[in-house]
């Protein structure tokens, strides 16, 4: 009942500002309807500790990595994906806590850097997925993080293939706007050292992002959030001088705590940074990248795979060493 009453309580208090942000942008609220974020009970770090209770490096990665709320991704490891975005966002529902879910399964996924490539088999097979994922959520709060890279990831693509993208991200949102009242979305805006924040906001507009809560930047990076902050206000500014409209946005902190080296996969010596919270600097500061997976075959995790979880990394990450 609790929850209840929050909900109908935010979902009208909210009203008027989700309107003042963009006329599509969803009325509730969902971090008012929950009590904090969730944590992951099935996460890489907290897999790995389970497994390796008496390894040394098992207190730090615990108590700094395994119990901070922090994204789940999904994608085609998911298995059948409505029920697999149900079953996450229904735990942390019963929890009363907010999920930070990541999608990662368009068509072409990662196609220029490469390393981490897949998705879906095809346009109309992501339109697909992405409809029961978001139908998998369905009324529940959460928080979506839709295709990091996405939209940043044009230098290899062609205009056919660019307008591609942008009808697959358009329509994934659309979804999202259909089918979860209570959800959050955020499209993925790169970070800093991409992509120029006049030509972001572009990409960001021409793909939909009206349609979404807002836009997300340095997932799976490094640069300060203070760097991020500056960046996204500069987006803003772009979209509010040329389409009339700002959105609120978030910063994955995850591993920005000494910010960059000019390096994105597996960079040495960086750092976690602040915890999941509200605020911040941004709408929030959200651990989207797990700590301690690695980015793919390259820098200190030479010869891991993208996503596989390296406690070495992740231990002199805690540190930052």
């Amino acid at each position: 009942m609790r929850r209840r009453i929050r909900t109908l309580a935010a979902a009208f208090l909210a009203l008027p500002l989700a309107l003042a942000v963009a006329p599509s942008a969803h009325a509730a609220d969902p971090t008012t309807m929950t009590s904090g974020f969730y944590v992951d009970p099935n996460s890489s770090a907290q897999q790995w500790v389970a497994a390796n209770p008496g390894d040394g490096r098992a207190p730090a990665i615990s108590t700094s990595l395994a119990h901070t709320p922090m994204a789940r991704w999904f994608g085609s490891w998911s298995g059948t994906i409505g029920t697999a975005t149900g079953a996450y966002a229904g735990a942390a529902d019963q929890s009363d806590k907010l999920p930070v879910l990541v999608a990662y399964n368009i068509y072409n996924r990662d196609t220029c850097g490469g390393q981490s490539g897949g998705g879906a088999a095809s346009p109309a097979a992501y339109a697909s997925w992405i409809a029961q994922f978001a139908g998998g959520i369905a009324g529940r709060p959460a928080v979506v993080v839709l295709e990091p890279d996405s939209l940043a990831d044009y230098g290899c693509m062609n205009q056919a293939q660019i307008r591609e993208r942008q009808g697959m991200i358009s329509g994934a949102l659309a979804e999202f706007h259909r089918q979860t009242p209570n959800t959050w979305v955020y499209l993925d805006a790169g970070n800093p050292g991409w992509v120029s924040p006049a030509t972001m906001a572009q990409r960001l507009h021409e793909a939909g992002l009206r349609q979404a809560h807002g836009f997300s930047l340095n997932v799976s990076n490094y640069f300060t959030t203070a760097q991020n902050t500056a960046y996204g206000t500069s987006v803003n500014s772009e979209l509010a001088a040329r389409y009339g409209y700002t959105k609120p946005f978030i910063v994955d902190t995850s591993r920005n705590g000494n910010g960059s080296n000019g390096e994105w996969c597996n960079a040495a010596g960086r750092r976690i940074g602040t915890p999941t919270q509200l605020g911040g600097g941004a709408e929030m500061l959200l651990w989207i990248k797990a700590p301690g997976e690695s980015d793919g075959n390259c820098g200190v995790g030479t010869g891991s795979t993208a996503g596989q979880f390296l406690p070495e990394v992740a231990y002199k990450m805690i540190h930052g060493y």
